[in-house]
């Protein structure tokens, strides 16, 4: 029988309720960010927040190892509870109950770091040194790793992308390897659960992983701001897209005659971005990649990054960057610097070995820039002066860079004072007649001096040139001097981009470059 129109009618009112109600479920819906998911690991002995999105009004109830908070949605829906410190262990489930129920599974409770940077911290397990022999012994379940994958954004996001991964032989190899060898010592010498946060991008400097209100009022960064607004401003995709065109046909020959040449064909072309979603530009991978992670609970962040800055004309201003990163982190987490670690890789060695006796660039810069920054507050520094690669950025050994970020840690953050936190670091020298006496920190079970040629020290007089220096050890001292140099009157060490590392402690870690006649 055929439908009259009042039916119809009817049946699509109906309809459209139905619709509308299923859409109002769907908005109901308790949502959880992804790094509040399935195997996640929470940090102990904190409060830890745990938070999500339902709508306004609506009762949200979570449940996890004993512990019960409540909580209702705001004017935009987010809600938020805090669970009271919560000892290590697991597995738990955490549920959380709106109008509707989620559970969280197989989540556990121990120790959780940030890794963030750009290529080296994002450098995987399996393209690192003896990859076979790490794979087969990676058999770690209470290890787990969270790869944050979003891509950038010009605005601050709330939601991100990833998923936990639980450390085992066919899953470590996309590890992060910094983060998962500095996770496993912890793992190892604690005996509890880790979780490792990785958010990092290859090729990016540390103006892109901090907020803009951190940094835009920087006087010495106005130029860095200049330059990409007038890029912004000068954006056109149309023409750019054109460009695009024509460099891609002019590809296409060269590859034609790099064939028949027998030669390697050249790399494509890249595609053209909106600058205001171009991974260097300031911001745009905190606002993707942290600002979605923010308040998991962390004990603190670790920083494989400087690369980038080193290469660039603002390598002076390194320092300043990295604290102000720093310090905007703990001020968005609500953490205290002593609540909310922090710990960096030095840059390694890299490039044409040295061969005068001081070499200046920006690699040598943003070294000593790091350094400047242990004067933050619960801060630390893997110095890695050994263990580079000269012809390649990405160095294979990422386990001993690992280990020595764990060291600091343990030994600063977790009260391990048997286990070196660092490389010898200078302190303070005096000149005596014709020799300069240098004392150092960190001299850990007593500092030892490997010279099979040059000494790494150099010595000069007022107005004179630097001179490769004789060095010896005389107890917690290093003891310079030079034959043809009678007042000496500043001391340089390991100052270039590969230069000689010959000193280091008990524990054998290498001594950080100094300089002693920076300008003040």
């Amino acid at each position: 029988m055929q439908q009259s129109f009042w039916q119809w009618s009817l049946g699509l009112v109906a309809g459209l309720v139905t619709t509308l109600g299923l859409a109002s479920v769907c908005r109901a819906e308790v949502k959880l960010p992804a790094i509040i998911s399935d195997h996640a690991v929470l940090q102990k002995d904190r409060a830890v927040p745990i938070w999500g999105w339902a709508d306004a009004g609506e009762e949200v109830t979570v449940r996890l190892a004993g512990k019960t908070a409540k909580a209702s949605p705001d004017a935009k829906g987010r809600w938020e509870v805090r669970l009271s410190q919560l000892p290590s262990g697991g597995p738990y489930e955490l549920v959380i109950q709106g109008k509707n129920k989620v559970v969280v599974r197989d989540v556990l409770v121990g120790e959780v770091w940030l890794g963030s940077g750009q290529s080296n911290m994002a450098w995987t397990v399996d393209k690192s040194r003896d990859f076979a022999a790490e794979k087969a012994r990676a058999n770690y379940p209470l290890m787990r790793m969270f790869k944050e994958t979003s891509g950038p954004a010009s605005e601050p996001k709330a939601e991100g992308k990833g998923q936990w991964v639980v450390c085992a032989p066919d899953s470590v190899g996309g590890f992060s390897a910094t983060g998962y060898f500095f996770g496993r010592e912890i793992h190892q010498v604690l005996g509890l659960p880790v979780g490792i946060i990785n958010s990092s991008v290859g090729g990016t400097p540390v103006e892109a992983w901090t907020r803009w209100e951190a940094q835009k009022d920087l006087p010495e960064l106005k130029p860095l701001f200049d330059t990409w607004q007038k890029r912004m401003e000068n954006w056109n995709p149309a023409k750019a897209g054109e460009q695009h065109q024509l460099a891609r046909e002019k590809h296409k020959l060269a590859v034609e005659k790099a064939k028949i040449e027998g030669k390697t064909a050249p790399a494509a072309p890249r595609a053209p971005v909106d600058p205001k979603n171009d991974t260097n530009r300031p911001a745009v991978l905190f606002n993707a990649k942290i600002n979605p992670l923010i308040p998991y609970a962390v004990r603190g962040a670790i920083w494989y990054q400087g690369e980038n800055n080193a290469g660039g004309p603002n390598a002076k201003n390194y320092g300043l960057q990295l604290r102000a990163m720093i310090e905007d982190w703990r001020g968005l987490w609500n953490q205290q610097p002593t609540d909310f670690a922090f710990a960096w890789v030095q840059l390694p060695n890299f490039r044409k070995a040295q061969e005068k006796p001081v070499e200046e660039s920006g690699w040598v810069v943003v070294r000593e820039q790091m350094a400047d920054c242990l004067a933050v507050a619960n801060t630390g520094m893997a110095i890695t002066l050994e263990l580079g690669e000269a012809t390649d950025i990405h160095p294979k050994d990422k386990q001993n860079v690992g280990k020595r970020l764990a060291y600091w840690a343990l030994n600063s953050v977790y009260g391990k004072k048997e286990i070196a936190a660092s490389g010898p670091l200078y302190a303070s020298h005096t000149v005596k007649g014709n020799e300069v006496v240098v004392r150092f920190k960190h001299d850990h079970e007593g500092l030892k001096l490997n010279q099979a040629g040059k000494s790494g020290f150099a010595i000069r007089e007022e107005n004179g040139d630097w001179q490769w220096a004789k060095a010896r050890i005389d107890g917690p001292t290093v003891v310079l001097s030079h034959p043809d140099i009678r007042q000496p009157v500043a001391v340089r060490y390991a100052w270039a981009d590969n230069p000689v590392a010959t000193l280091f402690n008990g524990a054998g870690m290498p001594a950080a470059p100094f300089r002693t006649d920076r300008a003040k």
